[in-house]
């Protein structure tokens, strides 16, 4: 389809709002993707037509919300060029899917003195789950370093790689930074010394195309909320020889095939990890933004949002006092910046009283902030709904509130 900016801010409702009688500019989609119409519009038919639970009932409702959810696993296998449907895992996030592989797989091959690598671009929820493996099995994380731009290379990741490497869990697109991850490279690296490679492209997924059978990577996690689609609602992507011998995280409902009071016998995967009843209308709007992101297409996305970055840049570097952090070659729509002589919040206060929605204070990434010696940046992440002219209200909008505060 051709790229029609108008016909696409139509599709979201939301962009209709005001904040304190200002239009609504929203530029904290790193945080959270708003909902096309098609998606709302999928959930709110489902809990009014087809409202019932899935795989377990005969009757008509839940023979149509289970051909639902599993159309839906279908399109995630599809959008991901997954080998098999049963690659295909519902989980509540990236974070949970995470933790899932931490907990199990992790706990199963983790022994006292293994390694674990993750870098200095991660999110909390890239840290904290190995940092409790860690600390349970006796092993050593190690971290890869990056430098003023933001960026790793993968000499200094191989550097780290040995034979005690069992896993290596590093994003795609950094959340704070927006910088874009040699992982191609990473993860033939990593897989040289026979290291697990758990992907987190939370960040990667609403910019550009992912696929399973070129990345070759073991496990890749993502969020439905961050592709437009629902929040509570997320994928695991694992190997199916892997995902076979992990024992299942949670017990209940649906992961089991047989229960006595003296053995269970687990279902395979996926539904082996997809204990008790699912977040069914999650799962069904999660296909229809899927749906509305391959209509649009991602390369188009990634052409708009490209064209959106530089000219914000450019437009950005004449404010008085700016410094920005994350100058990486390769980057997602993401601006992380401070305004000398001001603190972030203040910024966000003022311009959000003008309508202007920006992230402000660490992004779930303190390392990070430590590394630069800063409490937090100003971010403005970029969408394919936003247009050049909420970028200028913006600069309009941190230029008076930078008069006010300096």
């Amino acid at each position: 389809m051709n790229f029609d900016i108008k016909k696409i801010r139509q599709d979201f409702p939301i962009l209709n709002e005001k904040v304190n009688g200002k239009p609504l500019v929203y530029f904290d989609n790193a945080a959270t993707g708003q909902k096309p119409i098609q998606v709302i519009n999928a959930i709110d038919n489902y809990y009014k037509s087809y409202n019932a639970n899935v795989h377990r009932g005969v009757h008509h409702l839940s023979q149509v919300a289970t051909i639902a959810m599993e159309d839906a696993r279908m399109k995630v296998r599809k959008h991901m060029n997954a080998q098999d449907i049963s690659e295909v895992i519902f989980t509540g996030g990236t974070t949970d899917s995470i933790n899932l592989v931490a907990q199990t797989l992790g706990r199963q091959i983790i022994q006292e003195g293994d390694e674990i690598i993750i870098s200095y671009l991660e999110h909390h929820s890239n840290i904290v789950p190995w940092q409790m493996l860690v600390e349970e099995k006796g092993a050593i994380l190690k971290v890869i370093p990056i430098n003023q731009a933001g960026e790793w290379n993968i000499t200094e990741f191989k550097e780290l790689l040995s034979t005690k490497t069992k896993i290596v869990s590093i994003s795609h697109v950094s959340n704070t930074l927006g910088t874009i991850n040699p992982i191609e490279e990473a993860i033939f690296e990593a897989h040289k010394v026979g290291a697990i490679v758990m992907i987190d492209g939370a960040q990667a997924t609403p910019h550009m195309n992912v696929d399973m059978q070129s990345l070759d990577c073991d496990f890749y996690a993502f969020s439905g909320h961050k592709v437009y689609g629902p929040t509570g609602i997320g994928i695991l992507y694992g190997k199916k020889e892997l995902l076979d011998k992990m024992p299942p995280w949670r017990g209940g409902g649906e992961m089991i095939k047989r229960v006595t009071f003296d053995k269970t016998e687990y279902n395979v995967s996926p539904h082996k990890f997809e204990a008790g009843t699912p977040n069914i209308a999650g799962i069904i709007g999660l296909g229809f933004a899927l749906d509305y992101l391959n209509k649009i297409g991602l390369n188009n996305i990634a052409r708009y949002e490209n064209e959106l970055l530089e000219y914000a840049k450019d437009k950005m570097a004449s404010l008085r006092g700016i410094k920005f952090y994350g100058t990486a070659k390769h980057k997602a729509a993401v601006i992380s910046f401070l305004i000398e002589g001001t603190h972030p919040l203040d910024i966000g206060t003022i311009i959000d009283k003008l309508g202007i929605a920006v992230r402000t204070g660490h992004h779930c990434t303190e390392p990070l902030m430590n590394f630069y010696e800063i409490p937090g940046t100003i971010r403005a992440s970029f969408s394919f709904y936003n247009t050049k002219e909420e970028i200028d209200l913006m600069i309009a909008a941190i230029e008076r509130a930078t008069n006010m505060l300096i």
